[in-house]
């Protein structure tokens, strides 16, 4: 049925156009931790504990939060487990304004030249001079759903969001893995600018 589908496709030049569609997972506020800055902030050997597995595998939100301090203010924030080998902090553009600090764009690990602060945890209390950053916005891809959407490593698309509030997410940075699970991440602000939720699909066009 499939060849004779197939030759009738041909035959009439019909044109089947397959939507490019991603679930949203918004994300809040929250620190990836080095294991030498869990040492200081939780005392020296502490492990990470698991409060929920997230939508990417191997990664998990953690019981453990801790305060970030900047120049204005402080905000307590969730730990993301695992360890990393540096520490970040993701925030949001409105997270910055109570902080007191201009969190720059950028891809996870980019963190040269981002604002630091102060770290404070149960049994201590780091300094960072850089690390703070507002993510980019990405798409997490499975290699197989990257084939089936023709997308490469590190291609930039943009993205349509429908509805009241619909948009189109430009330079949307595409990150392929076979480790990865499918989903657009994007923070609140953006989830809010556009009216998205958690799970909604958007399409990559």
């Amino acid at each position: 049925m499939y060849t004779r589908l197939l030759k009738f496709i041909k035959k009439r030049r019909i044109i089947l156009v397959i939507k490019k569609l991603v679930p949203v997972g918004l994300s809040n506020r929250h620190v990836h931790l080095s294991q030498a800055h869990i040492d200081v902030l939780f005392g020296k050997g502490y492990e990470l504990t698991k409060f929920k597995d997230l939508s990417q595998p191997g990664q998990f939100a953690c019981n453990e939060k801790i305060d970030v301090v900047g120049r204005k203010g402080k905000l307590t924030m969730r730990v993301l487990g695992p360890a990393r080998g540096n520490s970040q902090i993701e925030i949001s553009v409105t997270d910055g304004f109570a902080l007191g600090v201009n969190p720059p764009v950028r891809d996870s690990g980019n963190l040269a030249d981002s604002p630091g602060g102060k770290l404070v945890g149960p049994k201590g209390e780091v300094e960072i001079t850089e690390g703070i950053i507002a993510a980019a916005r990405h798409i997490h891809m499975h290699t197989a759903d990257a084939e089936k959407y023709n997308v490469k490593d590190k291609e930039y698309v943009s993205v349509r969001v429908t509805g009241e509030r619909g948009l189109v997410f430009e330079n949307v940075l595409c990150r392929v893995s076979p480790s990865y699970a499918l989903e657009f991440h994007l923070d609140i602000d953006e989830g809010n600018a556009s009216g998205l939720k958690n799970g909604v699909e958007v399409e990559i066009i």
